[in-house]
């Protein structure tokens, strides 16, 4: 078991070296449940499909996204949102963006978080705080694969692969 552990240590060492310093991610730890964290984030990464990630805070759920995001292979961003910090009235616009003279103040057009994620992953973290209107806008937008800037009458297609945490029991 040991040897298993350091050979997938040392392998986890070579892949994470070939990212830039300040994206490099690891999992830490020796543990059963660890073991298994690491066997589905290798099962679920090279997939396409949504990842739901829940946990208790500081579990290391936004650790297990972006290492979710390192073994895609998608070569874009991974884009990070904590939807529990973004106000509810701001939450359409930051998600989707605008176009300008969408709104008062809107003087030029904002680029949204999911085509900030376009070719990565957008990572939907306390997606348990989100309003219940918001859920069917985001759902269009993973099934359509488009998105629709606040005053904007097209669609803008959008390939972001969606992973989303919480700490909340979303069955109850």
């Amino acid at each position: 078991l040991r040897k298993a552990v350091r050979d997938r240590l040392l392998s986890a060492d070579r892949e994470a070296s070939r990212r830039p310093a300040n994206q490099r991610v690891r999992m830490v730890g020796t543990s059963h449940a660890i073991g298994e964290a690491l066997r589905l984030i290798d099962r679920a990464a090279p997939t396409p499909s949504t990842v739901l990630i829940t946990g208790e805070s500081g579990t290391g759920k936004e650790v297990a996204a972006r290492l979710v995001h390192d073994k895609s292979g998608r070569q874009g961003a991974f884009v990070a949102v904590n939807l529990g910090a973004i106000p509810e009235t701001l939450l359409e616009s930051e998600l989707f963006g605008y176009e300008k003279g969408a709104f008062t103040g809107a003087a030029e057009r904002k680029v949204g978080l999911f085509e900030l994620a376009d070719g990565g992953t957008l990572f939907l973290d306390e997606i348990g705080e989100m309003p219940a209107h918001m859920q069917v806008k985001i759902l269009r937008a993973i099934q359509e694969r488009k998105v629709t800037r606040l005053g904007g009458t097209k669609g803008v297609p959008v390939d972001a692969r969606i992973v989303a945490a919480t700490n909340r029991n979303l069955e109850a």
